[in-house]
């Protein structure tokens, strides 16, 4: 029987008895994207971090790709596998930050070669030709020796996402990829996400990009207080929410979206004074 790369049962996590998860169920199937929207606090980055083992559950398990994350079942019983282990289960994820954590002492082709070389073992020589395939698929081959702080921020998020493509992981999860971003560099980042969502690739995608959500998943599943509180096509929970969470939280965004439209355009119209 074929089981989703990405399977969720009863999924709980608490931060010093503050419950943030509370039975998390979301199957994830291989070549689809899936966004999670929700409000702040409601445990989107969270299931993202524990399904990457950043975080260890306290109830129920996730398996990617048939396999159970950061644990082995013997006779019933679940043991925690050890540091080693979990790096090990790790590398066949790839996640991107909000932040876009990259060694600022390496240019933007080293930081892509990292990865392979060192957890991987790629050849230096392989692994330099890897990452120039990769900054070129990211639009970026004229900025392979330029370190983080001589890049914008946009540039520096699709340097994270080579980065993470380096490993040719399974699956790739993005934490409110553009949440960091000036308003016109998030187009740029967008950009390359569809084409990896066009190429295939499984992703789940914490956001607030209402666009790119309506365009691209093939899933929205709106999350609050911990638990899924409503999932479907985009078109269902975008445009026709049923439940009264999801309705008040998408309302906000829009009434968000308006004022920093209407600010941007006096903005601009008075800079062309």
């Amino acid at each position: 029987m074929n089981q989703p790369l990405v399977h969720a049962v009863n999924v709980h996590k608490d931060f010093h008895g503050n419950e943030v998860l509370k039975g998390i169920d979301l199957d994830v199937e291989s070549g689809e994207v899936v966004c999670l929207l929700g409000p702040s606090g409601s445990g989107k980055t969270t299931f993202l971090r524990c399904i990457n083992q950043l975080e260890t559950i306290q109830g129920g398990r996730i398996w990617v790709d048939g396999e159970l994350a950061g644990y082995v079942e013997k006779k019933g019983k679940l043991y925690r596998l050890n540091d080693k282990q979990i790096a090990h289960q790790r590398r066949e994820i790839g996640m991107v930050f909000q932040r876009f954590n990259l060694f600022p002492h390496m240019t933007a082709k080293e930081n892509v070669m990292e990865g392979p070389v060192k957890v991987k073992g790629l050849s230096k020589g392989d692994a330099a030709k890897r990452a120039d395939e990769l900054l070129a698929r990211v639009g970026l081959e004229d900025r392979a020796g330029h370190y983080p702080a001589q890049l914008s921020g946009g540039q520096q998020q699709r340097v994270a996402i080579a980065r993470a493509l380096a490993m040719q992981p399974k699956l790739m999860l993005f934490d409110e990829p553009t949440s960091a971003l000036d308003p016109e560099l998030v187009g740029e980042v967008l950009t390359v996400m569809k084409e990896l969502a066009e190429q295939g690739m499984t992703m789940i995608v914490v956001t607030h990009e209402m666009g790119f959500a309506r365009e691209v998943a093939d899933r929205v599943v709106f999350m609050d207080g911990g638990v899924v509180v409503e999932q479907g096509p985009p078109a269902q929970v975008i445009d026709n929410p049923q439940h009264e969470r999801t309705q008040s939280f998408l309302s906000r965004i829009r009434t968000e979206n308006e004022e920093y439209a209407e600010a941007l355009a006096i903005r601009t119209a008075a800079e062309a004074l």
